[in-house]
């Protein structure tokens, strides 16, 4: 949902630059994801023969069809995260209790 939602807000993106933007993603992870993702149909990947070699990420018509979906999640999860937060934190307690 973040590789989609970042390429929502890019009308292409390298690979360097989503990394960048997910915090903590190992490069094995996010090269997984991506394949995933390309092969769903969800985004495209151009490669262009240049030294070095660039590659960029676009969300496919199919994606771009579920990008409303994506934000309306992101918009709610935003909203109801610290309230998500507390529920975390009195299950724990009440699990090591």
């Amino acid at each position: 949902m973040l590789i989609l939602t970042l390429l929502s807000q890019h009308p292409t993106i390298r690979f360097g630059a989503l990394k960048k933007e997910i915090d903590g993603i190992s490069q094995k992870v996010l090269t997984q994801t991506l394949r995933h993702l390309e092969r769903d149909g969800l985004i495209k990947r151009q490669v262009y023969d240049e030294m070095p070699l660039r590659v960029e990420y676009a969300l496919t018509p199919l994606a771009k069809s579920l990008a409303p979906i994506i934000n309306q999640f992101k918009q709610w999860t935003e909203k109801n995260m610290t309230e998500v937060i507390s529920c975390n934190d009195k299950y724990d307690q009440h699990k090591n209790s």
